[in-house]
């Protein structure tokens, strides 16, 4: 005998502050700066909802019925079902939210000024190889530009940083497959270097420009290693915003 969803209990996970539904109609008018803050705290209800699975010492698959169908005496069915709906909830409403901010960065960008996001991660040919020159990310390409989420404080003479043309001041949007929605506070940008050691990343940056207000955005080729003659991989300081 299994159990449905409709056979759900009163809920016994309070709701936090990302409760209200997606789809009241208002969303489209908020601004990019408020759509972050949404999935900021979508992504904090997640995060406290995960933590209530922990406790319970199980995830969103484990069986919660006995061999013989009845549901476990030794964890709270009740309450297990229901944080699970509303994970589950929650993660629709998120690639909504997602989707939605997708439209609103690219509108922010067309508008000639990039966004700032709120605060809140093998070959010695290749080591060896010519870094490729920083060139500009055309416009016409039809590409999103992500908004930045860390800013470079400074970076070392001859490091591989120095080499793919990277300077202080430039704000990150893309280091390899870390961006605004994964770099959990630049630690992902940490493995993707520790499991690139001589392999080139792509980054993309945001730099400043003289002659117009608006930010360019730049595509580099980065190199972490090792022998270039100071600390770290990168020779470059990283700051979240």
């Amino acid at each position: 005998m299994g159990l449905r969803m409709d056979d759900l209990h009163a809920p016994t996970v309070g709701s936090g502050p990302t409760s209200q539904p997606l789809s009241n109609g208002t969303e489209g008018e908020l601004t990019l700066q408020e759509l972050i803050a949404r999935k900021e705290n979508l992504e904090a209800e997640l995060t406290a909802l995960g933590s209530v699975l922990d406790s319970h010492n199980v995830d969103m698959n484990t069986p919660l019925l006995t061999p013989d169908g009845f549901p476990r005496a030794d964890i709270d069915v009740a309450q297990i079902r229901t944080t699970r709906s509303r994970i589950i909830y929650l993660k629709n409403n998120h690639k909504d939210l997602m989707r939605k901010l997708e439209v609103a960065v690219q509108e922010a960008f067309a508008t000639g000024k990039a966004p700032e996001v709120p605060a809140a991660t093998t070959s010695t040919a290749a080591s060896r190889a010519p870094a490729v020159q920083a060139e500009p990310a055309a416009a016409s390409s039809g590409a999103v530009i992500e908004p930045p989420f860390a800013r470079v404080n400074t970076v070392a003479s001859n490091s591989p940083a120095d080499q793919a043309g990277m300077l202080a001041g430039d704000k990150v949007t893309r280091f390899g497959t870390a961006n605004w929605t994964n770099h959990e506070r630049l630690s992902k940008v940490a493995q993707v270097v520790q499991t690139n050691e001589n392999r080139a990343i792509t980054v993309k940056v945001l730099r400043e420009s003289s002659s117009t207000a608006a930010s360019q955005p730049l595509e580099l080729q980065l190199t972490p290693r090792r022998d270039w003659g100071g600390r770290g991989l990168l020779g470059c300081h990283l700051l979240p915003i």
